[in-house]
This record gives C-alpha cells, sequence and structure tokens, in this order.
C-alpha cells in the first residue's frame, strides 16, 4: 500500500513461519454460539466458522509481517496503472478448485459481479467503486476503477474467488448447509449443522508449493465444535477436548488457569508479541435512539464509567486504558498536537472537533479507584442538566417528559454482564435506570446487524493500514444500512472527510497524519465509551501443539502451528536411521 514489499520475487517463504513444519495430527477449536449456514459471504443467518480461513482463496494473501503488503496467490501476475486507476489480474494457470476445475476469469467475474450485488454491506461497498471490467482472456481480467481510491486494487486483490460452476446469481444470497467447494488447503469433511464443522486438507490442492503456504496449514483436521456459552467452552479447553485458547479476560488469566494440566506442563499460558494497534473496545452509543441522540448524555456517561475502580476489582488491574481507535500505534492522535496537515484537513470542520483533541492534551476521566468518583459525578450532572435533566427524588428526570433516564445494555456473554453490572452501580447512584438485558448469540448477532439496542459492548480491531474498511464502520452513507459495523450510527462531515482523505493519501507520511485527523474527529463526537486493551496476547494451548518462533506483527496464527507429537516423533525417527 505504501513503500516497497518486504519480500521480493523467489522470496521461499515467510519469516514467521517454520518451512519445516511437520504435516500430519488435528487441530480442535471452539466456537461459541452456533450456526445455520455455510456461505460467510452474505449478510443472512449465521456461517460456520473456518470457511474464509481454510475453504476459500483470494487473488492475492497479506503478508503479516507488514502493513498491508499482497503476494501472489490465485493471481500469478499483477499490473498496476501507476495512478491506480486499473489493475489487472493474470491467474496462476495451476490454480485449480478442490473439485479440479481450474479456477478462470469467468469465476473472477462471477464472485466479482455475485459479491457487489448480493455479498456483504462492505462487498458491495468495496465493488461497486470498480467502473468497468473487461475479460482479457481465460486467466485474465481487468478492472477499471473509481479515482481517489488508492487502496481499492488491494481491496480487490483480497477478493474470495468462488466457483461460477457450482453457483448461482439468483441464488446466492440464500443461506445453505450444502458444502462448499473451494480452491484452498482444505475441503469440508463433515457438518453437522450448529454443533460441528470438520477440515480435511486436501492432498492435491494445487497451491500448497507457493512460496506465501511453505510452513502453513499443516493439520490433517481442523475441527470446530460449538458451546452454548464462553463458560462451557473455557471447561471443554481445561478437560482437553478444544486445543487452543485465546483469552482476554485478565480475571480468568489471573485465576482460572490454576488447574493440574498448568501446573504439570500440559497447558502452557503463553504471551505473544503483536505489532498491531490495540484498536477500539468500547461501550458503543446508538446515537440512532433518542436517549443517546444528544451529545452531552454521551459525556455525562463517559463521566460516569469509573475504569480504575472497574480494572482493579474485575480486572486484577492488568487492562491498559484505551484513548484511541488507533491505540498503541504511532497513528494514535493522544498526547501529541496536530500537525500541518491535520491541521488544513480538520478546519472545515473545527466546530466538530475538541480544542484539546487538536492540542493533543485530552484524555478519559481518571477517578481515584475508590468506588467514589464524585469529581467525575458531579461534571456528569452538570452535563445532564444541560441537556434537560433533574435529580428529583433519586431520579434523574427529564424536563421534558417527567421520564427516568433510562436505557438497555444489551450482552451476550456471562463476562459482558458482569462489566455492565459494574457500570451500572454508579448510574444509579445518579438515578439512572439501566437496563442489562442477556440474550443468546443468535438473537444477539440479529440484533447487531438491524441495530436494534440502545448501548452494546464491541470492538473495532485496526491494523497499521486502516483503510476502505474504515468507510464500513464510520460512513454516513451507510450508517442505515443493515450489518454494518457502524454500530454508534455515525454520521459526520468530518468523520467523511477524514476517511476520504486517508484513501487519497499517497506519501507515507500524509497517510499517517490523515488517520490521526480520523481519530481526532472519532473523538470528538463521544460516540463511544473506550475501555481497556492488552499489550500483549494471551493464548493458552497443549503441549502437543508446536508453533514458530518468531510472531507475526498480527500475532499468533494458527495456520502456522504444527503437532509437537509428529515432530517428535520424526526426530525420533530420523535419530533411529541415523
Amino acid at each position: 500500500m505504501h513503500g516497497t514489499p518486504k519480500h521480493s520475487e523467489g522470496f521461499k517463504h515467510f519469516d514467521y513461519v517454520n518451512p519445516d513444519a511437520p504435516k500430519g495430527g488435528r487441530l480442535r477449536l471452539g466456537s461459541q454460539g452456533s450456526f445455520d449456514s455455510l456461505n460467510p459471504l452474505i449478510i443472512k443467518g449465521d456461517p460456520g466458522a473456518g470457511l474464509r480461513e481454510f475453504l476459500y482463496e483470494s487473488l492475492l494473501t497479506r503478508g503479516l509481517d507488514e502493513p498491508f503488503t499482497l503476494y501472489a496467490q490465485l493471481a500469478q501476475h499483477v499490473e498496476l496503472a501507476p495512478d491506480r486507476s486499473t489493475v489487472t489480474f493474470h491467474l496462476n494457470p495451476d490454480a485449480r478448485f478442490s473439485d479440479g476445475h481450474p479456477v478462470t476469469a469467468d469465476d473472477l467475474l462471477f464472485s466479482w459481479r455475485v459479491l457487489r450485488d448480493h455479498g456483504r454491506p462492505n462487498h458491495r461497498a468495496y465493488y461497486t467503486k470498480v467502473t468497468k471490467t473487461e475479460r482479457l482472456s481465460d486467466l485474465s481480467v481487468r478492472f477499471d476503477l473509481e479515482p481517489d481510491d488508492r487502496e481499492l486494487p488491494l481491496i480487490l486483490g483480497l477478493m474470495p474467488i468462488l466457483p461460477s460452476h457450482l453457483l448461482d446469481e439468483d441464488t446466492f444470497q440464500r443461506t445453505t448447509l450444502t458444502p462448499p467447494i473451494g480452491s484452498g488447503p482444505y475441503k469440508m469433511a463433515q457438518v453437522d449443522p450448529g454443533r460441528s464443522i470438520v477440515y480435511e486438507r486436501d492432498p492435491d490442492w494445487w497451491g500448497k508449493d507457493l512460496p506465501i503456504n511453505r510452513g502453513r496449514f499443516n493439520f490433517d483436521e481442523i475441527r470446530f465444535d460449538y458451546y452454548r456459552d464462553d463458560a462451557a467452552m473455557f471447561e471443554a479447553f481445561k478437560s482437553g477436548r478444544i486445543d487452543i485458547r485465546p483469552e482476554e479476560d485478565p480475571s480468568r488469566w489471573a485465576e482460572g488457569y490454576d488447574t493440574r494440566a498448568v501446573t504439570n506442563g500440559n497447558i502452557i499460558k503463553g504471551e505473544f508479541d503483536i505489532g498491531l494497534p490495540a484498536g477500539m473496545s468500547a461501550l458503543a452509543f446508538n446515537t440512532r435512539r433518542p436517549v443517546f441522540a444528544d451529545q452531552r448524555v454521551r459525556q455525562a456517561l463517559i463521566y460516569l464509567f469509573d475504569f480504575q475502580w472497574i480494572n482493579r476489582n474485575l480486572y486484577h488491574g492488568l487492562y491498559s486504558r484505551t484513548q484511541s481507535y488507533f491505540e498503541r500505534s504511532m497513528l494514535a492522535s493522544t498526547r501529541q498536537p496536530a500537525d500541518a496537515l491535520e491541521k488544513k484537513l480538520l478546519a472545515p470542520y473545527l466546530s466538530e472537533i475538541k480544542p484539546e483533541l487538536m492540542m493533543g492534551e485530552y484524555q478519559f476521566p481518571v477517578s481515584d479507584g475508590t468506588g467514589r468518583n464524585r469529581e467525575n459525578w458531579r461534571t456528569a450532572l452538570k452535563l445532564l442538566n444541560d441537556a434537560g435533566y433533574k435529580l428529583e427524588g433519586g431520579k434523574l428526570l427529564s424536563q421534558e417528559t417527567g421520564q427516568q433516564l433510562s436505557f438497555e445494555i444489551l450482552a451476550a456473554t456471562a463476562a459482558q454482564e458482569r462489566l455492565f453490572l459494574g457500570f451500572a452501580r454508579d448510574l444509579e447512584r445518579l438515578g439512572i435506570k439501566p437496563r442489562i438485558r442477556v440474550v443468546d448469540s443468535a438473537q444477539y448477532q440479529s440484533r447487531l446487524k438491524t441495530y436494534d439496542y440502545d448501548m452494546i459492548q464491541t470492538r473495532w480491531p485496526s491494523s497499521l493500514s486502516p483503510g476502505n474498511e474504515q468507510l464500513f464502520r464510520w460512513s454516513s452513507a451507510l450508517a442505515d444500512r443493515d450489518g454494518t459495523f457502524n454500530y454508534p450510527g455515525v454520521k459526520s462531515p468530518a468523520v467523511d472527510a477524514m476517511i476520504a482523505a486517508m484513501l487519497t493519501a499517497e506519501a507515507p507520511e500524509d497517510f499517517v497524519s490523515s488517520v490521526r485527523a480520523l481519530d481526532r474527529a472519532l473523538l470528538s463526537g463521544d460516540y463511544v465509551i473506550p475501555l481497556y486493551h492488552l499489550q500483549k496476547q494471551w493464548v493458552a494451548y497443549w503441549h502437543h501443539l508446536g508453533q514458530p518462533q518468531q510472531t507475526s506483527l498480527f500475532g499468533y496464527q494458527v495456520d502456522t502451528w504444527w503437532s509437537a507429537t509428529i515432530e517428535k516423533a520424526q526426530a525420533v525417527e530420523a535419530s533411529h536411521n541415523e
């Protein structure tokens, strides 16, 4: 995206793999909730786990030790205009779907067309920016692109390629439990609807010798089992029915792994470096709802969230407070004043931007952690009074309607419920009535898609090269379209303009400035109550698994792990042969 690729033509493998990792064995993974579809590319249904990772391939694949660089996968060669107005993909003539059918230009065009017209909202938003397509040969397609989006050729390079000989445009948007066919390293071996999915490695996979794939996809079988909730999934991990468990709960990390399997070394608690921004984990206000339409109400609730008390009492003090949408990276706007380009970009929108954010002096409210957050309570009460609420008889009442300030916080897990109860403690002291509602995974996902909530806990992950996905999260044009990640309903001219500046930035320093300007615009809107982040990835795993010595910028990657049991057996056999 910016600069030059790390790996030159003819490289042998990525640096974050073990190129000699043994093949074989079985990996068992857990997933929470259920699934009712095997199509992960449409908005309908809850798709099964692993489809995009193990079944489908894209034209290009991402190198995970760089911010945003793509290498050859289904496409063997790419031609890109200097101004990025056109891109031509030449497919690898060896590329095959798992049924033996060759991957052709017809599959590429079909995939683009069906995802543009019937795919998820992000695909529709991206692929409608193609103004013209031309089939140059059985293996080559040219795309003409709208101007002012330098990331779009890379976005097209990440498009999943579907078998046009097996699918139909008219029925594509329907959910299905028919095992799909892809061109990737695995085939679907078994489906138990809503309960489990089993993938088996394809011994005839066409791409197994490509440099991008060496040392990856090492297990003969990968199985996903579904569990009704996280507690059940954790018990399954401790009993050995799940092999790997990423952990984000400090309380559980500190106390929940006090088992014999950890003591005797059968379960290993690993901490992995990660070079990505922490992103934004937050409580999101749904500004589409009248209760949160007034920014002063949102600001007041930000003051009422006592991070220091919650972190100490619920999470053993192991979290750091998130201050930026691009926390833990050079893209964060916090603790530094806006530079010249940021000031120029934000100049037409200064009425939307907080001055202290422009000066790099803003930080979220801090308490003494005692649970008596009186100074912040006073600030919150003043904001609420200004918004038309008054404390009467222990209730915060609207002076216009006489109704108590009340809203629903939607939860899907026990961990979320515990956090919300901690937050509710301070809300109730100020006469606010929060209603915490816990729903099952299917209902939760359904309500997210249609923005049927007042407040939710969510997370927007981030990369070192944010781009078009920011439209899907914050664009005014998509704010009322079902299925986006614009959970707060952001509709801001400043945010829209900063995203546009980011997408057209050519020089790396201009790109960084435009992202920081976007960060300042988002923070100024008070759309969320920022929560917290970890400095490393916590991953618990059983000792019979092996992983590379080097971790990618993106953290640990399951597709680079292998069976240590098989590795040891091969070493023993090799020593006997000697």
